[in-house]
């Protein structure tokens, strides 16, 4: 069983300067490119973006989820920002930058409207002092991840949790939380976008993956917004940082927590939020 999806890379060359915020600028990118990924991917106007005709209310605004896991509300989207580069940096005229965009719809090919979408963005401007841009070149590679368990046998590891990250139902990572948002994650973008939901055994996973031991716990909670004058909305970007240490038998679960370093735990994944890296820790590791 396979996890298959897109991981795609956008370069630009600025023109302007362009000035990035500190906390998640992946957000800044998600909501100047849902506007204009709505300007060239559907005809219909924006009074019809939830059409289900339309490529832009299909890839940006989905519709409700129905039947789905517990707690999902409406569809994840899907794609994710990879823009932690970015990170409270000015871009000065005539400096390249780049971020990269995980896309796991496998159904149609996105990648054309992506690109328009980004070469729109970029000439009207990015960021709060809205500096403009020139896309520069784009990469798009498949990525398949095989989601058997691992042969190596793997009873440590560190996941490190690099962009502000909420568990629902959880202040901090315990592991049978952790895992089950990631397991369910997988398992709705296989069933939305790609070869279908995750053919496993959800209740027996869980019941393993609740002996896995947090021996260490170092998160710090962040409280922070941004104003979006695009829209005139302001977004909250809250959550924990920082990395948890776990022991157990996670030959299992190593596969899901390599996959969710591509697509992200947690509430707002799109946004560039719940990002993580996973460290397995073998004996000459310690």
């Amino acid at each position: 069983m396979t996890f298959n999806f897109h991981a795609c890379r956008f370069s630009f060359l600025a023109r302007d300067s362009i000035r990035f915020p500190a906390v998640v600028p992946a957000n800044v990118l998600r909501g100047g490119f849902g506007l204009m990924l709505r300007r060239v991917a559907c005809s219909c106007g924006a009074s019809a973006s939830h059409g289900a005709d339309c490529t832009y209310a299909r890839f940006f605004e989905p519709e409700a989820l129905t039947g789905g896991p517990s707690g999902l509300r409406d569809h994840p989207r899907p794609f994710v920002f990879r823009a932690r580069s970015l990170d409270g940096r000015t871009i000065a005229a005539g400096e390249p930058f780049e971020f990269g965009m995980n896309v796991f719809e496998t159904r149609y090919q996105v990648h054309p409207l992506l690109e328009k979408a980004f070469v729109e963005l970029a000439a009207e401007g990015l960021g709060p002092t809205r500096g403009r841009a020139e896309l520069a070149g784009t990469d798009q590679r498949p990525v398949s991840l095989d989601l058997t368990p691992s042969t190596e046998s793997i009873d440590r590891a560190i996941v490190s949790f690099l962009t502000p990250t909420e568990l629902k139902g959880a202040g901090n990572p315990e592991f049978a939380v952790l895992f089950a948002r990631i397991r369910d994650r997988i398992s709705t973008l296989r069933a939305l976008y790609g070869a279908g939901p995750l053919d496993i055994d959800f209740q027996s996973m869980a019941a393993r993956a609740a002996q896995i031991t947090m021996v260490r716990c170092h998160i710090a909670d962040g409280v922070a917004s941004r104003y979006s004058s695009r829209t005139g909305q302001r977004h909250q970007l809250n959550g924990f940082t920082g990395e948890a240490e776990y022991t157990g038998p996670l030959d299992e679960f190593l596969p899901y927590l390599s996959a969710a370093q591509w697509t992200g735990v947690g509430r707002q994944t799109g946004w560039g939020k719940g990002e993580l890296s996973v460290r397995p820790l073998r004996p000459q590791d310690r």
